[in-house]
């Protein structure tokens, strides 16, 4: 059976709001409880219109309060950002309230421009990788107190929350490997890296207290409806965001299916968005199923985590009850 669960932005649409989408999200974490998924991590953005998943820890507070069995947590606190004794204290806090229910996912980019970063970064530590990573084995200790220990996370103690690595790169992989962590790698954004990014992880992963075996995870853009036309249709947004993006013009809301379809590329613009998304899994159940399921016996992924941007959402949660039942079909 296929451990399937949801990457949720809150993404923030033309003609919606902040406070929709995120409460759309609070909405569908237990819709997806209800269909069987494992995880729900929401994602840290800032300074971003068209994303309002700025503070995961209180959502991850709403999200565990609003369900009681599948697995909340951060997909991910970005680390650099945030001083490790407060992110301990705060997913410790979470951790204590709903014990074995809560994830930390971490990772080192920014989440936002440079000029933001340098905002939110007054009380931390520099950007840079060894920076990053001794923040990570800081962050480690806090979750796992020692007698004589100074410095205490209190909340953490005897039920911390699971720590997972987020990660793009061999060097991400490899470090969580190094640490006895669960590696979680963004193929939604670094698909070409998957294999040699798990394979780095597992080559240097080294057991720990709380994990004796390597544990992966895959994030992926997917989107399911009943037919491939009408997927197809739903996921025309997500031209738009790779375009802008390309472009460097990503400053308002994410634009709908409708204005999506009125958009026109030339032939070599619709060669380079082609190449650009066809990491997406986009299609009707079977064709979704097929293409998942090379997906994961190409990388050896433990579970898969979705990233769905569907601008409605009845048609996103009906896109996760799709995905859930085609990637059940035929398993016992």
């Amino acid at each position: 059976m296929t451990i399937l669960s949801i990457l949720d932005t809150a993404p923030v649409w033309q003609g919606s709001s902040p406070s929709r989408a995120l409460r759309e999200t609070l909405r569908a974490a237990p819709e997806a409880e209800r269909m069987g998924y494992h995880r729900y991590w929401v994602a840290e953005h800032h300074n971003a219109p068209f994303i309002a998943s700025c503070a995961p820890p209180v959502l991850v507070a709403l999200l565990a309060a609003g369900t009681s069995r599948i697995r909340v947590g951060s997909g991910g606190v970005m680390l650099p950002n945030h001083p490790p004794l407060v992110v301990a204290e705060q997913f410790g806090t979470l951790a204590a309230l709903h014990p074995d229910r809560v994830d930390l996912g971490v990772g080192r980019s920014p989440g936002t421009d440079m000029s933001t970063a340098r905002a939110l970064r007054r009380v931390s530590s520099p950007p840079g990788s060894e920076a990053y990573r001794e923040q990570v084995r800081e962050l480690v200790a806090l979750l796992s107190p020692r007698p004589g220990d100074t410095v205490v996370a209190v909340p953490a103690a005897g039920g911390a929350p699971d720590v997972w690595l987020l990660g793009s790169s061999a060097e991400n992989g490899r470090f969580a490997g190094e640490l006895g962590l669960p590696f979680a790698f963004a193929h939604h954004i670094r698909p070409q890296n998957a294999e040699p990014a798990l394979r780095a992880y597992r080559d240097a992963f080294r057991p720990s207290a709380a994990f004796p075996e390597p544990r992966t995870l895959l994030a992926a853009s997917v989107i399911v409806a009943d037919s491939a036309e009408r997927a197809e249709w739903l996921a025309g947004p997500s031209k738009v965001i790779v375009a802008q993006s390309l472009r460097g013009v990503r400053n308002g809301p994410n634009v709908t299916p409708e204005d999506a379809a009125k958009l026109h590329w030339t032939a070599d613009e619709d060669a380079v968005l082609r190449e650009r998304t066809a990491h997406h899994v986009v299609g009707d159940p079977e064709t979704v199923r097929e293409r998942l399921g090379e997906l994961l016996a190409r990388t050896g992924a433990d579970e898969l985590m979705v990233l769905t941007l569907v601008h409605d959402f009845d048609e996103r949660l009906r896109s996760y009850e799709l995905l859930a039942k085609a990637m059940s079909a035929g398993n016992p």
